[in-house]
């Protein structure tokens, strides 16, 4: 800090701060427009001016760097005429006659204006009318009260760097345009909505909420956003029990820093969707009829009462959500054991990254993202692995990029695709699909024989180092080129990169994990990790970057078969004892079915509860599935939407969205975050916590909650990583878990002095490459591996109800290669059939170069392509083999 004089007074300052920043700090107010925080200053304005002793005339505060015993004056006479006079020339751009401006009230042209006492501006308007331009699904541009600030401008180029939107023109005719591909429709534009948040006036509004509610009309709230595991936040705007529009929370503590992708900014509008359930509704005759609550529940309780009383309580299974709260997946597991007895309890990451959990475990003793977000502060490397990081976190990857494109972080990326950050990385590695471990392997061969291995920390941290050397010998370049088809040169490239890095850390997804040899591919890269030393740091780990926006609270609150909240094992006698005296009943020490089971083989359960999940779209073999939940004798489904699944069920139970009810969600990199109720329920719908309540009284195990803050202390004091988690400390900011105690700040990066194994040490668990269980022949002679959209999250089961999102990606799509496509005659927008040993689907092709030769990308969004997909399963983590399987491809007439 440092001292600088103020209006006469002494004020502390940041060092190398901006003098505008160190004046509002101080509690001095200066004018601002062409200025935001987040975006490189450039002064064009003039309305921040102000005088400081030894510069000559007035300068802006927005470009001026503060320096030790600085003297400045931020009004006087002189500097208040002159702010006037530049408001004044800054209206002549803008159109002073609109009659209706969507940002009336948070317009901060019009706050100035009002500010400074400019009514009646003495300056013509300087341009000519232009149109609105309205091409965008999302985002209406009027050029007409534009005042060429070039926020948008530099947000769209430092924020996303897409740098779509540009000035044109000279002089009078200077305007902000989409460049030659005006419109902006047809723009490599992403609808994340950087610019519109950026954008002072009313130029740049949100489409579908115009004459929805001004800033004086609305309800404004904040909660976390539920589209994805980043934990955004964001300020929804309420009117008339409906939602308006969304902002980006730029406050202290929000990691996404009023930054939001299309999702998040746009995609809220399936809350109102007329699809959504309003009343619970019984199958009678094959027929869905609508009933009241004590019909349905009561139909519910008699027939699970009645499989338990026939079959014992194990013939039960419960599928918790990765989209509920923490609160609700918390009494989901406990209505499961201890009312119904079982601990037949899963959810969805048993299909998509329960290897990380199973390979992190055993390896740290914990299965969560080890490190934060803020990683690409102190990272100089980050391995990027079976991750499309800008459709899977949007956000996050723009951060990514801006730390790339100012030379202070190097990418490897690893993928089969040519996804975005390709073009970002420095090394780019193309395996073939199923050969993760070799190519892993062989980076350790080229570190071990380059002597880049961290010698103290893997001396005095890990165990098994023996055991890796020998099992990574044989997989040299050359060796791996063979398995993966990646260049020898490109192994070594990446391994020396990742070796010789003093901090390098690992982002994976599932092209890492949904394979049969899942638990394999993660647990090499923690032996990475471990050989180099990077972990328990900061900017390093092993980070898995999950799909949903609760999959790690839903974990940590023990929706798995052999854990009970925060981890701890059902089996163990004396963590058994401590829930059944907490919870008043004797409790099941026998670890319960996986989801994989469940719902993969018939007759291993009779009835199954699914509370938000999705597994007739999001399972393996869909046509295996639903002979399994057809042979069920009862089975409850408790959604917002008539799902696939949904329409298999007994009795259907109307749930809440995230936005109307209160509660909290834990993102993938452990920060746990309040959801504050915004609406109030659609129709007869209910909060998931309270129809398990009413339920579990039914039947005889009352749970008398009386709101998400009994819940969440009942939580705190059963689960020690969460012992220091409590609605009032959330108010403030989130807590990053573990958080044992009242207060314990949170945990920024795991295992710093010690890992949670039973020897406090890190564990090499080295693994062979063995082949996959599909691949293609002269029958099915393309490899089939899918992903998602940008535009949609998971089997669409809410997505698509979206208006906006449905219509900027309203089908799934299959990638082929120019040179298949000419094989098959396939021509771009063609309808395809793509057929495997399951089934098949007819898709509409999409001819690029992204795939290569003989391997084909669908998105899931629709559910159907999971028709084609295997249910072979990894033997450890049960994780079906989605990530591939073989096809043939024909072009339907």
């Amino acid at each position: 800090m440092i001292q600088i004089i103020i209006n006469g007074q002494p004020c502390m300052a940041k060092e190398n701060s901006l003098l505008l920043n160190a004046c509002e700090e101080n509690g001095f107010n200066i004018p601002h427009l062409c200025h935001k925080e987040g975006l490189s200053s450039v002064g064009v304005c003039r309305l921040c001016i102000v005088r400081v002793k030894g510069m000559k005339g007035l300068v802006p505060s927005c470009c001026t760097v503060v320096t030790e015993g600085m003297e400045v004056t931020t009004e006087d006479e002189e500097i208040c005429r002159l702010r006037r006079i530049n408001l004044e020339m800054i209206l002549a751009e803008h159109e002073h006659n609109c009659l209706v401006c969507e940002n009336s009230g948070k317009c901060e042209l019009q706050n100035l204006a009002y500010a400074l006492d400019v009514s009646s501006p003495r300056f013509p308007v300087n341009k000519k009318l232009r149109p609105i331009e309205e091409s965008s699904e999302v985002i209406a541009r009027d050029p007409n009260l534009c005042i060429l600030c070039g926020r948008c401008v530099r947000a769209c180029a430092e924020v996303t760097d897409r740098r779509i939107l540009e000035f044109a023109n000279r002089g009078p005719e200077l305007l902000i345009n989409a460049g030659l591909q005006e419109p902006l429709a047809d723009t490599d534009c992403a609808s994340c909505g950087a610019c519109l948040q950026a954008c002072p006036t009313g130029a740049l509004t949100v489409k579908l909420a115009r004459f929805q509610g001004r800033s004086w009309e609305v309800k404004k709230v904040q909660t976390t956003c539920t589209h994805c595991g980043g934990g955004c936040q964001i300020e929804f705007w309420a009117k008339g029990n409906r939602l308006v529009r969304a902002y980006g929370v730029e406050k202290e503590g929000a990691e996404n820093r009023g930054h939001l992708c299309v999702k998040g900014r746009f995609g809220f509008d399936f809350v109102h969707s007329a699809d959504r359930l309003s009343t619970p509704l019984i199958k009678k005759n094959g027929q869905f009829i609508a009933a009241s609550w004590d019909e349905a529940l009561d139909r519910v309780a008699e027939n699970f009462q009645k499989i338990k009383k026939a079959h014992g309580s194990d013939a039960i299974g419960g599928i918790a959500s990765s989209k509920s709260t923490n609160e609700e997946n918390y009494l989901f597991q406990k209505f499961m054991r201890a009312c119904i007895g079982t601990n037949n309890v899963d959810f969805c990451t048993r299909f998509c990254h329960t290897p990380s959990a199973v390979a992190l475990g055993r390896a740290f003793g914990g299965g969560a993202m080890t490190n934060s977000p803020a990683l690409i502060e102190k990272a100089e490397v980050v391995l990027i692995a079976g991750l499309n990081l800008t459709e899977m976190y949007p956000v996050f990857a723009d951060f990514v990029k801006q730390k790339v494109k100012a030379g202070k972080l190097k990418l490897i990326v690893v993928d089969p695709r040519r996804i975005d950050l390709v073009d970002y990385s420095q090394v780019w590695i193309r395996p073939r699909i199923g050969t993760d471990i070799a190519w892993i392997n062989g980076l350790m061969n080229v570190i071990l024989n380059r002597q880049l291995q961290d010698d103290e920390f893997i001396a005095s941290r890990t165990v098994g180092f023996d055991d890796l050397q020998a099992a990574v010998k044989y997989y040299t370049p050359e060796n791996v080129e063979a398995i993966t088809g990646v260049r020898a040169q490109t192994i070594e490239d990446a391994g020396m990169l990742y070796g010789n890095a003093p901090r390098a850390a690992i982002l994976y997804g599932m092209g890492v994990t949904q394979h049969i040899h899942g638990t394999d591919n993660v647990s090499g890269l923690c032996n990475l990790a471990l050989l180099t030393g990077n972990v328990g740091k900061a900017g390093t780990g092993v980070n898995s970057i999950a799909k949903q926006n609760n999959g790690q609270g839903a974990g940590d609150m023990g929706c798995l078969p052999p854990i009970y909240p925060g981890g701890q094992p059902v089996a163990d006698e004396v963590v058994n004892q401590k829930f059944s005296k907490a919870w008043g009943v004797p409790l099941s020490k026998k670890p319960g079915l996986t989801e994989s089971d469940m719902v993969l083989e018939k007759e291993r359960i009779k009835g199954l509860y699914v509370m938000g999940g999705n597994p007739l779209g999001s399972g393996p073999n869909l046509r295996k599935i639903q002979e399994v939940f057809t042979a069920m004798d009862f089975v409850v489904v408790q959604d917002m939407f008539l799902s696939e699944t949904a329409m298999l069920a007994d009795v259907v139970l109307p749930a809440c969205s995230f936005a109307e009810k209160s509660g909290s969600f834990t993102s993938a990199s452990r920060l746990v975050q309040k959801v504050d109720k915004i609406i109030e329920p659609v129709g007869k719908s209910r909060p998931d916590w309270e129809i398990l309540c009413d339920l579990s009284d039914r039947m005889g195990y009352p749970m008398p909650y009386r709101g998400p803050q009994d819940i969440m202390q009942e939580i705190a004091a059963l689960a020690p990583s969460y012992g220091g988690i409590s609605h009032g400390r959330l108010e403030t900011a989130g807590l990053r878990v573990p958080c044992p105690s009242a207060d314990h700040p949170g945990t920024e990066f795991l295992w710093g002095k010690t890992f949670k194994t039973p020897d406090g040490k890190g564990h090499f668990f080295p693994a062979a490459y063995q082949a996959p269980a599909e691949v293609p022949n002269e029958e099915y002679p393309y490899l089939l591996t899918t992903g998602k959209d940008l535009y949609h999250l998971h089997t669409g089961s809410y997505t698509n109800k979206s208006v906006p999102l449905s219509r900027l990606a309203p089908e799934d799509l299959l990638e082929i290669s120019v040179s298949d496509a000419k094989k098959i005659g396939v021509a771009n927008g063609d309808k395809v059939r793509v057929r495997s040993r399951r089934g098949h689907i007819d898709i509409t092709a999409q001819v690029t170069d992204r795939v290569p030769d003989g391997t084909v990308f669908a998105t899931f969004h629709s559910g159907a392509v999971n028709d084609l997909t295997i249910d072979s399963l990894d033997a450890m983590a049960k994780v079906p083999e989605l990530k591939m399987c073989a096809v043939t491809i024909e072009k339907v007439a």
